[in-house]
């Protein structure tokens, strides 16, 4: 991600944050622009020890803290699959996972507006989807 990239992420961050009444943090931005370095789902405890590398004293509980509040600023999802714990994405495009039973690694797989169009078709009349979450399971 170059320069230019990063500000705007961040004033996004801070505008959303600043929308909900919350102040933007170094903790906060720290754990954000560690979930979009690298896209590949991880657990909090990942993102702890990720983030440790530039904030050695934060601790889980501000990740877990700083985590729920990405969610509900509508910057970055929690992905559930199975009982494992709940793993984070910052993919915010209509998009499906497929989890590898062997690695365990976690993937994005895109859908088009078409994809999209053809689940919600399969909606009973006068059900409406807010959201929709699709995983697949197998190797890889």
């Amino acid at each position: 991600m170059n320069r230019l990239e990063t500000e705007a992420l961040k004033k996004d961050l801070d505008h959303k944050l600043l929308t909900k009444g919350l102040r933007p943090t170094k903790q906060r931005s720290c754990v954000y622009e560690t979930l979009l370095s690298k896209k590949d789902h991880p657990t909090a405890d990942e993102i702890l020890l990720r983030v440790r590398k530039k904030l050695p004293s934060i601790s889980l509980a501000t990740v877990y803290n700083c985590l729920e509040t990405l969610v509900e600023c509508a910057l970055i999802r929690q992905v559930n699959v199975d009982r494992s714990p709940t793993r984070y994405c910052p993919n915010l495009t209509p998009h499906a996972h497929f989890k590898c039973s062997n690695s365990g690694n976690i993937y994005d797989l895109n859908l088009s507006k078409k994809d999209v169009s053809k689940l919600k078709s399969i909606l009973p009349s006068g059900f409406i989807a807010e959201d929709f979450n699709l995983t697949f399971s197998g190797t890889t």
